[in-house]
């Protein structure tokens, strides 16, 4: 069943998205040739403290896994999933995607980027816009008499028009008390298919896009998915609230 947030729900969503918001614009302006994926959990970690909030991807279990890091920061090849390590030094032409979910007075607020460390080649730069506009055209179909069909075809036809392949092994979802309730949210699917949408849902709309072929496999860490032909990946994602009329981005930092 998908919960349908009531007003005082919805006002905490607000505070919940505009903090973890702010948080990853943070993260993401420390993002620099030099710096380690580790260093910036760490921030993560520090300022999801300082907000008052918990981070709702640590220790997040997975049959008998628990994530280790407080956000998700994969870089390159890796699609989603990645883990903070002291190893991994940032470079230019790095795009580096991050995830900040973060748990505020019993609401999740969670919301990605993928950012570009200059100077990058044409084609990462590419790519990172076709995913983020292809985030947008999800987002444009999540309006209450749609269907979940719509968002997800939305994307794929907007992605796969740019020559990008879309990711299927990982899907949005809703969002509320927890990190993922119902509905999925694939970047694929038929136009007119899926729940239909009403106001009060809130969902979490990510695609992840990759340059070259969709297909990705799992390091030996057993979280961080990395495409198979080691071609670099986007993430973007908002939380978004469905409303009588145009859909709301939760996670927009108006700051």
């Amino acid at each position: 069943m998908i919960p349908i947030k009531n007003s005082e729900e919805i006002d905490k969503m607000r505070v919940a998205c505009a903090t973890a918001a702010q948080i990853l614009d943070d993260v993401c302006k420390a993002v620099k040739p030099g710096v380690t994926t580790y260093e910036l959990d760490q921030l993560a970690k520090s300022l999801i403290k300082k907000s008052g909030a918990k981070s709702a991807c640590h220790n997040y279990q997975v049959g008998s896994k628990h994530f280790p890091a407080y956000s998700c920061i994969s870089v390159n090849e890796e699609v989603v999933h990645g883990i903070g390590s002291i190893k991994r030094v940032l470079a230019e032409g790095d795009i580096v995607s991050i995830d900040v979910s973060i748990i505020l007075n019993g609401f999740v607020g969670d919301n990605a980027r993928s950012v570009l460390i200059e100077p990058v080649s044409q084609d990462v730069k590419r790519l990172a816009k076709d995913a983020y506009d292809a985030l947008l055209a999800g987002i444009d179909k999540a309006r209450s008499g749609n269907r979940i069909g719509d968002i997800s075809s939305a994307i794929q036809r907007y992605a796969e028009k740019c020559g990008l392949g879309v990711v299927k092994e990982f899907v949005g979802h809703g969002v509320g008390r927890s990190m993922h309730e119902e509905p999925q949210i694939p970047n694929f699917g038929t136009p007119g298919t899926g729940p239909k949408l009403k106001p009060g849902m809130t969902l979490a709309i990510e695609p992840m896009v990759n340059l070259g072929g969709p297909e990705v496999e799992y390091a030996p860490d057993g979280w961080t998915a990395i495409t198979c032909d080691k071609m670099p990946s986007a993430h973007f994602e908002h939380t978004v609230l469905i409303t009588e009329d145009f859909p709301e981005i939760l996670t927009f930092n108006k700051n």
